[in-house]
């Protein structure tokens, strides 16, 4: 369930636009003054405001720029001031529509949950973090497949790169150059275990600052490789 907040001092308003809402399934609270408004805005969850102007202690116009400094939710600015330059300067500091009072209380539904359904598309088309791998100053992107060392890019086959992420995904534990083999190159393929060996120490090259004393990647003698953490 949506929540919302309404910050707005004429009581008799606020409680008829929250009676709206909550008939249309919305869970909302009611704040009468600015500052404790903002406090619950920028302090507790909710997915829309609904925003006056003209309030006691805190305006709209300050509320709404606060906000925007660390939330993008809507938010739906209502006053009685008909003024363009008003809904101008309310739009400019990142409020997403502006109401003239009065208005209809259907109407203030209809522009909530367009917003509402406008506000969760762009979350949802959003580009997603890219999944990373990060171990003492080594960045694995496995989304992008790239690989930056104290942040400077280093350049990897698809295979070096596939061997480095697998082994990063399994730290500490110890592979033989068979089971590397098998996971990266797969059973079907024709080739030598030694082209592990050969892409270790392409990689080692590419990460570590002293191939001798790899801090990566280390070699645990007779039996294989293993990737510290």
């Amino acid at each position: 369930m949506s929540k919302i907040l309404i910050i707005e001092d004429e009581l008799a308003i606020a409680e008829l636009e929250k009676d709206y809402l909550e008939l249309s399934g919305f869970d909302v609270e009611v704040e009468t003054s600015g500052d404790v408004g903002l406090t619950k805005a920028l302090e507790e969850d909710y997915n829309l405001i609904i925003l006056d102007l003209m309030l006691p202690n805190v305006d709209g116009f300050e509320i709404c720029k606060r906000i925007r400094e660390v939330k993008n939710i809507p938010i739906i600015m209502v006053s009685a001031k008909k003024d363009d330059i008003d809904k101008i300067r309310g739009l400019g500091l990142g409020a997403d529509d502006y109401m003239t009072k009065p208005f209809s209380p259907s109407e203030l539904v209809a522009r909530v949950k367009a917003h509402l359904a406008r506000y969760e598309r762009l979350i949802g088309l959003g580009i997603k973090e890219n999944e990373t791998i990060e171990i003492r100053g080594l960045k694995i992107d496995k989304t992008a497949r790239r690989v930056f060392l104290n942040g400077e890019e280093k350049i990897f086959t698809t295979k070096e790169f596939d061997l480095l992420t697998f082994l990063a995904e399994n730290p500490n534990r110890v592979f033989t150059k068979e089971e590397l083999f098998r996971e990266i190159w797969d059973m079907e393929s024709v080739g030598d275990i030694a082209t592990v060996t050969v892409h270790i120490k392409k990689i080692r090259e590419k990460i570590e600052y002293d191939t001798s004393k790899p801090q990566y990647i280390e070699t645990i003698w007779g039996v294989g490789y293993r990737f510290k953490v």
